[in-house]
């Protein structure tokens, strides 16, 4: 049994390792590959997924696939029509497969490092991009009454304000003190300090005592906006939790185990971050 992670580029996901070392866990008769495939490669890799010919039993999707997944693949759950991208194909009975497991990702991570991070009644997330679809979805889901999204271009911020209903609130930068004030959860969507380049100044003082701070982003593991909330005595949760959760959903699908993330898978994804530092 074969299984992918798809993207272009791909050779960098951490997908591999985690899938394989459940692989070898279980014992499986089973690999986990890269395919690294183009946007103009990508329908007729799909179709190959389809007819058998790539002998693969499903995969993962990553940038810049999930939302052409989302409208090749030939069935679709309530995920995936509401987020409008897929990084999670199985094929069952013939017919290519969709689901989106990036919330289940994102919330697997706060309840793991946070317990008790949604009894709050305000969110506040930052940037409008790509992964801020599945992370607007699932606050929603845990019933987070206010959730406000503050991006540079606000027109794209009020993009998801309209498609995700009306307690989703969008904002210019400059509304980012105000937003802040009192909110109990604070995600970073955008890649802002990936690089090593400076962060807009964050209001993190404004925030509840016992409020979390979390990103999307796990490398660097301690991002700047988590260094400057810990600086202002917040709990941080990091990214690599997000990376870890949403696997086991493809996981099960595709070798019909559910598989746990342990201090070791995590310990093994770190090791690799700093041997390719």
């Amino acid at each position: 049994m074969k299984a992918f992670v798809c993207g272009f580029p791909a050779r960098h996901s951490r997908s591999p390792l985690i899938h394989n070392h459940w692989i070898a866990q279980y014992g499986l008769p089973a690999r986990y590959d890269i395919a690294e495939v183009s946007p103009a490669e990508f329908p007729a890799f799909l179709a190959s997924v389809r007819d058998g010919s790539a002998g693969y039993v499903g995969g993962n999707i990553t940038i810049p696939h999930k939302e052409a997944a989302a409208r090749l693949a030939d069935q679709v759950d309530d995920l995936v029509g509401e987020i409008g991208a897929a990084n999670t194909l199985w094929m069952e009975e013939g017919r290519l497969c969709a689901t989106n497991s990036d919330g289940i990702g994102f919330l697997g991570s706060l309840d793991e490092g946070a317990p008790g991070w949604d009894r709050i009644s305000t969110a506040v997330v930052l940037g409008a991009g790509g992964a801020c679809r599945s992370i607007l979805q699932a606050l929603k889901s845990r019933g987070i009454g206010e959730i406000h999204v503050v991006n540079r271009t606000q027109a794209r911020a009020r993009e998801l304000a309209d498609r995700f209903g009306a307690n989703i609130h969008a904002h210019g930068l400059d509304a980012l003190d105000e937003v802040a004030t009192g909110a109990g959860l604070f995600v970073n969507t955008t890649s802002l300090g990936m690089h090593g380049e400076a962060i807009p100044a964050m209001p993190f003082e404004r925030m509840r005592d016992d409020a979390v701070v979390t990103d999307a982003v796990y490398i660097p593991l301690e991002t700047p906006f988590l260094r400057e909330a810990a600086r202002h005595g917040l709990k941080t949760v990091d990214g690599l939790g997000m990376l870890l959760h949403q696997a086991g959903c493809g996981f099960e699908k595709w070798f019909g185990k559910e598989p746990a993330v342990t201090t070791e898978l995590r310990q093994l994804i770190i090791d690799d971050m700093e041997a390719r530092a």
